[in-house]
């Protein structure tokens, strides 16, 4: 039933992919030049302290693609979700036909995986010529990996928006999840320089899962226990937060 949606989501992307160039592509692009490769000029790398890394933009170029999945993925499941509920309520006329609450859900994860997945595969090649991926079969990995993170924050942030009665909470959403995930989970610098206490907490949110796994990867540094443990830590984040989104839509179409 989600994929008798594609022919909505294929309109609906083609009248905003414009709008998504800059965010999605553009902006990326400019932190990698701008943090990884003149600011990572001035920085002295050493693997010990970069996470095995040899520079400080094979350091940060992971953190910034699983970031950027982050950003992507909840500006999607925001806005777009509310005005689907709320202002346009398209998913009230899509439950009028055979689809079920299930089914919108679907099929608007799938959406948001397919841009996932674009975003990632162009962010990658664009990174390629930089020399931060240690093997083909690495990259490869890492952008299976963004689809997973991008779930992982997709599902519990689609049910947080399917049961809101108005937008105030997504101030709270950017402001005390978004941006400090950003900023200390480990895209920029080693979580080990935090405090104790923010790096035990900053071990828990899942982008430092995303940012770690991702880096394991590009950089060839595969931790097979720790990477598991990662997987099934951004899996279970996902599965739950998949049940509680459908849950919160269903109960939202019937009140």
């Amino acid at each position: 039933m989600a994929w008798r949606q594609r022919d909505y989501w294929l309109t609906v992307y083609k009248r905003t992919w414009r709008g998504s160039v800059v965010s999605s592509f553009v902006t990326p692009l400019l932190y990698v030049l701008a943090m990884g490769v003149l600011l990572g000029g001035f920085i002295e790398a050493d693997p010990d302290q970069l996470d095995g890394a040899t520079t400080y933009l094979a350091f940060v170029a992971p953190g910034l693609v699983a970031a950027q999945t982050m950003q992507l993925v909840v500006g999607e499941t925001t806005y777009p979700v509310m005005s689907m509920v709320k202002w346009q309520k398209i998913a009230f006329g899509m439950t009028a036909t055979p689809l079920g609450a299930r089914d919108v859900v679907n099929g608007h994860l799938g959406f948001i995986c397919f841009r996932v997945a674009l975003t990632s595969a162009v962010f990658l090649a664009v990174l390629a010529p930089f020399g931060v991926f240690a093997s083909v079969a690495g990259a490869v990995g890492a952008f299976l990996v963004q689809l997973l993170i991008g779930l992982a924050f997709a599902t519990p942030v689609y049910g947080l928006s399917a049961g809101l009665k108005d937008e105030s909470a997504y101030a709270l959403v950017f402001r005390l999840g978004v941006i400090p995930m950003f900023l200390f989970s480990g895209a920029f610098f080693p979580i080990s320089n935090l405090s104790p206490a923010l790096e035990t907490l900053a071990r828990f949110t899942p982008l430092w899962h995303g940012v770690d796994l991702t880096r394991m990867l590009m950089l060839g540094t595969l931790d097979g226990p720790r990477a598991l443990v990662h997987v099934a830590y951004l899996a279970v984040i996902a599965v739950a937060g998949y049940l509680w989104a459908c849950r919160r839509l269903e109960r939202r179409l019937r009140s």
